[in-house]
């Protein structure tokens, strides 16, 4: 499967399985989605299960912690992760302490679904990576997939959790996996092995990281996009990386980074997001703070701009390969 067709499975078992989902944004009904994610899905399940709402972010968020309140487990596409603003009082102060501030009488059992990051020449308003702004907000679980399988799975395990997950989908990677260069094609991902998804229901743990490939001369801590150009610069710098797919930003896998980074004695950060108080920020933090004694040289952090995002410049604002390649060789050389 691709990730678009993942994704569109986990959400077709999750219907079939529990009565209490409903999945619904704008355009998802009958249109399927603007990336066709929800493609079919009303025709199979119903208008009432699956079904448009208008183009009003904090209508669609407000209504669902209503709906979650209530018992339903609702799904909701924000159709790009730029438009989630007009939403974000509802996602931190309704969604994401409804559970704290009733002492548990109330959960919010709420999937908001954004597809994130460039890719498709979207500019400032179409290729944003927000994840940070969900990262710091207590309540929140933050997923961000690479895979197809983990895409099911994640998918999922969140629509089944009983608190509010932001679920990021890096559109780059919805038909297949990119190696970060602009004048090179899309790999398929019927020649990937991560495409190998099971058809009926499974999981994968909101709080695991997963090791994509053993090193032993540093690691990589790195998410969704990031994960294949980071794959590509240990190929073309020839460093033995070590390289963590968080998969859950929140809550973090700590016990899997802190082991490994122990192993190697060195550690980058990769994102596609800004730099200034990206995720990279904190991950670099706690790194610091209980690796401190293992680390051979200082931690690299390889990311965005500080800008807004460079419609022109899209594949220049990236952190492609060279650049990942080049952090790899100052954290061997320092």
């Amino acid at each position: 499967m691709t990730m678009i067709q993942a994704l569109r499975s986990a959400m077709d078992v999750m219907l079939g399985r529990d009565d209490d989902v409903v999945i619904y944004g704008q355009d998802v009904g009958y249109f399927g989605g603007v990336f066709r994610c929800t493609e079919g899905l009303q025709a199979k399940h119903g208008r009432h299960r699956v079904f448009d709402a208008p183009i009003n972010e904090g209508g669609i968020v407000g209504s669902a912690v209503g709906m979650a309140a209530y018992g339903l487990r609702p799904v909701v596409e924000v159709q790009f992760a730029d438009y989630m603003y007009p939403a974000y009082d509802q996602i931190v102060s309704e969604a994401a302490r409804l559970r704290y501030r009733s002492a548990g009488d109330f959960t919010a059992p709420i999937t908001i679904r954004m597809p994130c990051g460039g890719g498709i020449y979207g500019g400032q308003t179409h290729s944003q990576s927000p994840e940070a702004l969900f990262t710091h907000v207590c309540g929140l679980r933050t997923v961000m997939p690479s895979t197809p399988y983990d895409a099911k799975g994640l998918l999922i395990a969140s629509i089944e959790n009983d608190d509010p997950v932001i679920f990021l989908e890096p559109k780059r990677l919805y038909n297949g996996p990119f190696d970060g260069y602009p004048d090179r094609p899309v790999v398929p991902w019927s020649a990937h092995p991560a495409s190998e998804v099971p058809d009926g229901h499974y999981t994968v743990p909101l709080d695991k990281a997963a090791v994509v490939r053993e090193g032993s001369e540093l690691t990589v801590l790195t998410y969704g996009t990031m994960v294949f150009v980071s794959e590509a610069a240990a190929k073309e710098s020839g460093v033995d990386a070590e390289i963590i797919d968080l998969r859950t930003l929140w809550p973090l896998d700590l016990d899997t980074i802190v082991a490994s980074v122990k192993k190697t004695g060195r550690c980058v950060v990769v994102h596609e997001a800004t730099r200034t108080s990206g995720f990279g920020a904190e991950l670099a933090a706690l790194v610091q703070e209980h690796c401190f004694y293992h680390l051979e040289t200082p931690i690299e952090r390889v990311t965005g701009w500080d800008t807004p995002y460079p419609h022109a410049q899209e594949w220049h604002y990236f952190a492609g390969p060279s650049r990942v390649s080049a952090a790899f060789k100052r954290a061997m050389e320092a």
